[in-house]
């Protein structure tokens, strides 16, 4: 809440809290411009994929967040993808993580599920090839971000991503990849 305060009402937050926090400290983020909430299936973090459904409707139904996922594409199942596709609004982390899940990553596409070109230092894939499947299926799934700090990642954010995605995509798709997606998924109101 502190950083965002001072970088201003051009940035938005993304948090991860645990089931049981309250609607007054879920409106006390947004009020502070968080706007998303995170379920960090990779890692472990404070809410449970068994709480996914069940936090992700509270939280959009109360503030209209969407469920952003960090999670290895590989480990979403048909069960599990039918529950993310149900979710009012989700997004996948790090274009998916693998090489292995992109055509269950594509799926999710298929069914609204917006995707983060993040992390490239975290991922086992070809983010070139990654990013242009997941346009070619729904072109405003894609979203640019820069993973900082990048503290676990084997290569942290480097500038060159940037240049990468701009390579990658098609001189039409850059506003929306670069802003658009990203801009109407993060700061829509309800």
């Amino acid at each position: 809440m502190s950083a965002l305060k001072q970088l201003g009402p051009g940035f938005v937050g993304v948090a991860q809290i645990p089931n049981d926090t309250t609607d007054q400290r879920i409106v006390q983020l947004h009020d502070a411009g968080v706007r998303a909430l995170r379920f960090n299936i990779a890692r472990g973090g404070a809410a449970a994929l068994a709480d996914l459904e069940t936090l992700a409707r509270r939280v959009y139904d109360l503030v209209g967040w969407h469920a952003e996922l960090y999670i290895d594409a590989r480990t979403i199942d048909d069960d599990l993808i039918y529950r993310i596709a149900r979710l009012p609004a989700a997004s996948i982390d790090h274009l998916g993580m693998h090489e292995d899940g992109l055509n269950t990553l594509l799926r999710l596409v298929e069914k609204g599920v917006k995707v983060k070109a993040t992390g490239f230092g975290r991922v086992d894939l070809d983010p070139a090839r990654t990013m242009r499947a997941i346009l070619d299926v729904d072109p405003t799934a894609l979203m640019v971000g820069t993973d900082l700090p990048s503290t676990r990642a084997r290569r942290p954010f480097q500038n060159e991503d940037f240049d990468l995605i701009a390579e990658t995509v098609r001189p039409e798709e850059l506003p929306a990849v670069f802003w658009d997606n990203a801009a109407d998924f993060y700061l829509r109101q309800r």
